[in-house]
C-alpha cells in the first residue's frame, strides 16, 4: 500500500485501468467502507484499487466555524490505507484545485490515465462552488473511458449512514448507536497536557487533553473507553467536558484516568476508543460523593471491559 500527495512529481499514469473510490471519507464509516469494497469489487486483474481524497475536509475552507471531524486528517488517511485498497492519492485542498470548474478538476486530475472504474456517492460534489455532480461524472466518463459507479447511501433503520448522523448521535452520547454505523468505535487521539493534579489527590490520576473546537463531537459525560500508549491498550475512565464541579478551575475538556498506568503523559499523545457511555456530568455536592462516583466509574471499567 502506498499513499500519493498529489504534487508536480506524481505520475497520473497510476489511475490508468484502475478501480478508484472518491470521497472525503471522514470517519471511514460502514456507508465508506461499502463504497471501497465496491471498488475492490470492480478491480480486473493486474490493476490497482485506489482511494482518492484530499488533504483535508473541504469544509475546513468553506465552513470552517460550524466544522465537526470525526477524525484528524492523518488519522483519516491512516484508516484509509488500512481499508483493503492498493493506494491512496490525496489531492491538497488548494485555492487553485478548489477554484477549477467541474471539467476542468477531472481533466487535470486524470490527465495521463483515466481509471477504468470511479465509485462516488449519489450526492458527490466537486469543483468550483460545488458544481460538479453525478452527471457531470457521466458526461466525463462518456467520452474518457471511465465507467462511473454511483451508489445510493447505504441505509440502517430507514436513514442513510452518514458522517453528520453519526456527529449528532455522538453529540447526544448514543454511543452504542454512532459504533454501529461507524463499523468501529469513535476514536480520538491528543496530546497531554500538564492539568491541575487534583485527580490525583484524590486518588484517580488523569490524563488531561485539550481538544480543539472542531474535534468536539462526544457528548458530556463519563465514558468507558480504551487508551492506548506507545502501542500498549489499558482500559480507561474518560470524562469529556468540563466538571461542574471544577468549572471554574479546569484546564482540559476531557479528562482520562488510564488503569495501571504508570509513568509521565505529559506531551505525549494518547489515542482513546469509547466503549460504553456511563453517566451525565454530575455536579458533586461533597468531595466524598465525588471520590465515591468516580471510584465506581473505575470500576465498572475494570469488571466490564
Amino acid at each position: 500500500m502506498t499513499l500519493y500527495i498529489v504534487d508536480n512529481t506524481f505520475d497520473r499514469r497510476l489511475f490508468t485501468g484502475s478501480s478508484c473510490a472518491f470521497g472525503v471519507f471522514d470517519g471511514l464509516h460502514t456507508g465508506h467502507q461499502y463504497l471501497i469494497d465496491q471498488a475492490i469489487g470492480t478491480r480486473a486483474s493486474g490493476t490497482r484499487v485506489i482511494a482518492i481524497t484530499f488533504d483535508i475536509d473541504p469544509d475546513e475552507v468553506f465552513h470552517p466555524n460550524r466544522l465537526k471531524k470525526l477524525m484528524r486528517n492523518a488519522d483519516r488517511l491512516a484508516a484509509l490505507e488500512a481499508s483493503g485498497v492498493d493506494d491512496v492519492v490525496v489531492f491538497p485542498f488548494t485555492e487553485e484545485l478548489f477554484s477549477k470548474q467541474p471539467m476542468e478538476f477531472l481533466e487535470s486530475a486524470f490527465s495521463n490515465g483515466a481509471p477504468a472504474h470511479l465509485h462516488v456517492g449519489e450526492d458527490f460534489r466537486f469543483g468550483a462552488r460545488a458544481a460538479g455532480t453525478v452527471e457531470t461524472l457521466l458526461e466525463w466518463g462518456s467520452g474518457s473511458g471511465c465507467q462511473i459507479h454511483p451508489h445510493h447511501l447505504v441505509s440502517a433503520d430507514g436513514a442513510p449512514i452518514t458522517a453528520t448522523r453519526i456527529r449528532l448521535l455522538l453529540l447526544d452520547c448514543k454511543l452504542d448507536e454512532a459504533t454501529r454505523l461507524l463499523g468501529h468505535p469513535y476514536t480520538l487521539r491528543e496530546t497531554v497536557h500538564r492539568g491541575r493534579g487534583e485527580g490525583a489527590d484524590f486518588g484517580f490520576a488523569t490524563a488531561n487533553l485539550k481538544v480543539k473546537p472542531h474535534d468536539r463531537v462526544l457528548g458530556e459525560g463519563v465514558y468507558a473507553a480504551y487508551a492506548t500508549v506507545d502501542g500498549k491498550r489499558y482500559k480507561a475512565a474518560v470524562s469529556v467536558g468540563v466538571s461542574p464541579t471544577f468549572e471554574a478551575t479546569s484546564t482540559a475538556d476531557m479528562e482520562a484516568h488510564i488503569l495501571d498506568f504508570e509513568g509521565d503523559l505529559v506531551g505525549r499523545d494518547v489515542t482513546i476508543e469509547f466503549v460504553k457511555f456511563l453517566r451525565p456530568m454530575i455536579k458533586f455536592d461533597s468531595t466524598e460523593e465525588l471520590i465515591a462516583t468516580v471510584m465506581g466509574n473505575i470500576q465498572w471499567v475494570r469488571d466490564n471491559l
